[in-house]
């Protein structure tokens, strides 16, 4: 794969900043990478990065090396930033140019024109915004055996109709797009600098930024720049250019944002005091309503190989589920994932050392709702597991997230009458406790998919423009900012709202 070479990419700790600049973006991520490009179109911008880049790695580069980038523990500076939360359930935090695109499973679909109205977004700038991310990172993925057998299996049992290859989000089963291309090297939001104007852009690796540097003007605090130090530990300061329209802009993600925010003194006023940071801005909505898709998946081991592949398909269910398949080996996979979620839980700082991942608890289903939908998420692919078009892939005696197996030809012995849709009087109590071993399933099995949001929300935090409330020259533009995850998989809209703010952006300061 030919390496993009961008003139304008620094290693902090060999950089000397010698200029002012009309934007300092905070974190060089899924939303960083295309909001930087935008506005240097027009404006001197500076993009600050903790990590390196994704380019010559070929754990980050390769599909077939995608659980090796996640595993790899290779150093300070490792792509894959692993963390434990609160619910116990272990995670990743990309450390690295491009973000979460660097690490996930390359799924791209587009949020749904429902979901667009609902925050209020401009309809034809978001459609003109995510066709300028498709053309640099978007594929339509040709499909094997295992996920042909996915697709017509959810068709099968009723996930219907088919919306054929699509990034849009429709109801149905649908194969959707990948940032990896058909010869398995992954695209990342980092290439969308390829965008840049390399005369008015620097982008900074290994640049871990300390805290906002705010001035009070008023009541109000005013953001001028960003403290940050290099991989040898040297502390730098980057000065925002003294004219009007000059922004610090977070896009360090839901962990990241609220993180640096609080350790500049933005937050709540009880919890910064508590670590005796000055508190520049009580904002108690910083931290709160951290949200993360729960996940719960089912090995199938297979009685012959399955193809290496991540996600292609989806089946999205009116309930409220997406079931996604990959494979590889002689095991395949089926997962599901809830759609929102509505439970949630906060974050806070562990200490006032940057370095120290904060505390993070999300509260897997502590809403009943979320569970309901896991339930039907897991009983759609037990029936996809038994469906006709699966048949090749699955063992006679294989058991089942229910509790049940499979019988000869594909029957399930234990809840025949649940899987087959027919509820009679004498199957009423078995399938109430069908639906206890899925509910035990659910709690028991939950993991992530890496979808994690909130932190900055918009009206908790940040105001319709993405402007911090209560602040001055201050935004954040990226996942923290969500009430609600965004289609079934959100780094498309991630990308695309990078572009759209800085399209806004661009805007705002030519009238």
């Amino acid at each position: 794969m030919v390496k993009p070479k961008y003139p304008f990419l620094r290693d902090a700790s060999n950089y000397t900043i010698t200029s002012e600049y009309d934007y300092i973006v905070v974190g060089g991520g899924t939303a960083g990478c295309p909001l930087a490009a935008t506005l240097s179109q027009n404006f001197r911008v500076l993009l600050l990065e903790r990590g390196g880049v994704p380019y010559g790695n070929e754990n980050i580069t390769r599909l077939e090396r995608f659980e090796t980038n996640l595993n790899d523990n290779s150093g300070p500076y490792r792509p894959a930033e692993r963390f434990v939360s609160e619910d116990g359930v272990v995670n990743a935090r990309a450390r690295v140019l491009g973000g979460g695109s660097c690490l996930n499973a390359g799924f791209y679909s587009r949020a749904s024109p429902k979901y667009v109205r609902s925050v209020g977004w401009d309809g034809e700038l978001v459609n003109q915004s995510y066709p300028w991310v498709e053309r640099v990172v978007a594929f339509a993925p040709e499909l094997q055996q295992f996920q042909r057998a996915v697709r017509d299996g959810l068709l099968e049992v009723g996930v219907t109709p088919y919306n054929g290859q699509t990034y849009d989000h429709i109801l149905g089963t649908k194969i959707g797009g990948s940032i990896f291309d058909n010869d398995g090297n992954r695209h990342t939001a980092a290439d969308l600098l390829g965008y840049s104007n390399p005369d008015t852009i620097t982008v900074l690796l290994y640049a871990t930024a300390q805290y906002i540097v705010l001035r009070s003007e008023g009541n109000r605090p005013r953001a001028y720049g960003i403290v940050y130090k290099d991989s040898q530990g040297v502390e730098h300061t980057a000065n925002l250019k003294s004219v009007e329209g000059s922004e610090v802009i977070l896009s360090a993600g839901a962990l990241g944002t609220p993180q640096l925010l609080m350790l500049s003194g933005i937050g709540p006023a009880a919890h910064l005091k508590s670590l005796n940071i000055p508190v520049r801005l009580d904002l108690p909505g910083v931290g709160e309503g951290m949200s993360d898709n729960p996940m719960n998946y089912f090995v199938i081991p297979s009685p012959q190989p399955v193809e290496t592949s991540l996600i292609k398909v989806v089946g999205i269910t009116p309930f409220g589920s997406f079931v996604e398949c990959g494979s590889g080996g002689s095991d395949g996979l089926l997962l599901q994932k809830v759609i929102g979620p509505l439970s949630n839980g906060n974050l806070l700082l562990r200490s006032r050392d940057p370095l120290a991942l904060p505390i993070v608890r999300f509260n897997y289903f502590a809403v009943q709702a979320d569970l309901d939908r896991c339930v039907q998420g897991m009983r759609t692919i037990e029936k996809v597991v038994l469906s006709r078009s699966f048949a090749a892939f699955r063992f006679d005696n294989q058991s089942l997230p229910s509790g049940g197996r499979v019988t000869g030809g594909g029957r399930n012995a234990i809840c025949d009458c649940q899987i087959n849709g027919v509820a009679p009087d004498s199957c009423t109590s078995y399938c109430a406790a069908n639906r206890a071993a899925l509910e035990r399933y659910c709690r028991q099995t939950v993991s992530t998919i890496w979808h994690y949001h909130g932190g900055a929300q918009v009206g908790r935090v940040v105001d319709a423009q993405y402007k911090v409330m209560g602040a001055d020259a201050l935004r954040v533009v990226d996942g923290s900012t969500f009430n609600f995850s965004p289609g079934t998989n959100p780094q498309a809209t991630v990308m695309m709202l990078g572009r759209y703010m800085g399209v806004k952006i661009l805007r705002e300061r030519s009238r």
